[in-house]
């Protein structure tokens, strides 16, 4: 199935429009914030880049320097042979980041940065460009190529602390007491390469300038063709070229119906043989996605860590919050509710199961019936809490609250501390997915502490929530 699709995907690669299709499009108006965005985001990730670069290279040298020491300590030869070349190179190397990289063969950016590049040389080589954007686009265009620069660099070094580290191992195999000096290394390398892939992920978050102007490039024949004869992913599979390159190209590709054709003259037409085959193809894709789904970031079988990581290591602050709100409804009547607790929450994510946070509730008064409707101030809240993960999409949740439940027509009056009421929460909630971005959950609480309370309020409560 993948050789047919990858057949096919070249014969279509392989026939892009000809020259004679191209014609000469009229201005291009870029939005207004396309090429500050594309600069500002390059300058930002390649900052980003360089400075965790840099401190991989630190802590690298930092820890090899102890494994120099404990070494000498049991063979000087050995320990001078084994670790200073290796420490001189990682201090060369963040002495050179920032350089210029000579001979770059791939582009260390994905596609997302692969089309960007290509996106601005076409505008550069295009004499349609507004003539005010034309100074913003030779900066934006700086900024790409020095993102480019620092990610090729970031690449290197990534490859070098995975060979170095297992070279490392091997050369310290007859040796006793560096184990954990290894699994150091093993997870500054790792969490070394996970933090590029959370700075690829966020370069290749298109804002909505940036998704506007890709969208009008696009209906452009001559960028489409452009794209199609310079993208660094079309050259990989010879894709550049006329039609005539096409059987050239398929030379040694199985097409689907010749590896059918294979799979009969060997199974002949036994059912029970094609079904048996059908069953083992169907396990064997299933373990795959499996192993992908685990280590979906790992691109070298080299980086399969050795320990168990922490996939939240790599997450920076403002990454591992999560912002949502909820809704709780009380009623007076069997059919109408009397008041709606309104509640906004930020949490803090500090494991991949579990998160921790405060928010704040608005009670809005809806009046007695359909008759008499009413909005009303009710009261205010403070509240914190935690959940858990359990099992799938089932969650632990708990919490304190601190409840104004009095009519209130001024915010003074809310200095009452005896109007006050606390809750102690503890319940199930069940997540579900709404969209890429939001996601719903249904919490069934019990208030531990709602006997105490004057008014009395009910023990069991029920919230329609969301997070981001």
């Amino acid at each position: 199935m993948n050789l047919f699709l990858l057949a096919t995907f070249t014969i279509l690669f392989n026939n892009p429009p000809s020259d004679s299709t191209v014609r000469k499009d009229s201005i291009i108006t870029l939005p207004d914030r396309y090429l500050s965005q594309v600069k500002r985001k390059s300058e930002h990730v390649e900052s980003q880049v360089d400075k965790r670069t840099a401190q991989a290279l630190d802590r690298f040298a930092r820890q090899e320097k102890r494994m120099q020491a404990k070494l000498m300590k049991m063979d000087s030869t050995a320990a001078k042979r084994i670790f200073s070349q290796s420490i001189d190179s990682l201090n060369h190397m963040k002495a050179g980041l920032g350089r210029k990289v000579s001979g770059i063969t791939s582009n260390a950016g994905g596609a997302y940065l692969d089309t960007l590049q290509n996106s601005l040389k076409f505008l550069q080589g295009s004499n349609n460009i507004s003539g005010s954007n034309t100074s913003k686009l030779a900066s934006a265009t700086q900024s790409v190529d020095n993102l480019q620069n620092s990610l090729q660099q970031a690449e290197q070094v990534k490859a070098y602390l995975r060979e170095q580290r297992q070279l490392l191992k091997q050369q310290l195999a007859n040796y006793t007491g560096f184990g954990k000096d290894l699994t150091n290394l093993n997870k500054e390398a790792y969490y070394y390469g996970q933090q590029l892939n959370e700075y690829k992920a966020t370069l290749s978050d298109r804002k909505k300038a940036e998704e506007k102007a890709v969208k009008l490039l696009k209906t452009l024949p001559a960028y489409n063709n452009f794209i199609t004869q310079h993208s660094q992913y079309a050259s990989l599979f010879n894709l550049i070229g006329a039609s005539s390159n096409s059987t050239a190209s398929l030379a040694g590709l199985q097409t689907r119906s010749q590896v059918e054709s294979i799979i009969s003259q060997r199974l002949g037409n036994d059912p029970s043989a094609q079904q048996a085959v059908s069953q083992q193809m169907a396990q064997a894709k299933s373990q795959l996605n499996e192993l992908k789904d685990k280590y979906s970031n790992l691109d070298n079988a080299g980086d399969m860590p050795d320990f168990k990581p922490n996939p939240m290591k790599t997450k920076s602050f403002l990454q591992r919050l999560e912002f949502g709100g909820n809704l709780q409804f009380q009623k007076n009547t069997s059919y109408y509710p009397t008041t709606t607790d309104i509640a906004g929450q930020v949490g803090y994510k500090f494991h991949k199961n579990g998160s921790a946070g405060v928010g704040v509730s608005y009670k809005l008064g809806m009046g007695t019936g359909w008759n008499h409707i009413a909005f009303t101030h009710q009261g205010v809240g403070l509240r914190s809490y935690m959940d858990w993960k359990l099992k799938g999409t089932f969650y632990l949740n708990g919490g304190f609250e601190e409840n104004y439940v009095t009519t209130f027509t001024n915010v003074s009056e809310l200095m009452n501390v005896n109007s006050w009421q606390r809750s102690a929460l503890l319940g199930i909630s069940k997540k579900y997915k709404i969209n890429a971005k939001l996601k719903g959950n249904l919490m069934l609480l019990y208030d531990f502490l709602a006997s105490r309370n004057f008014p009395a309020t009910s023990s069991i409560k029920v919230r329609f929530g969301y997070t981001m």
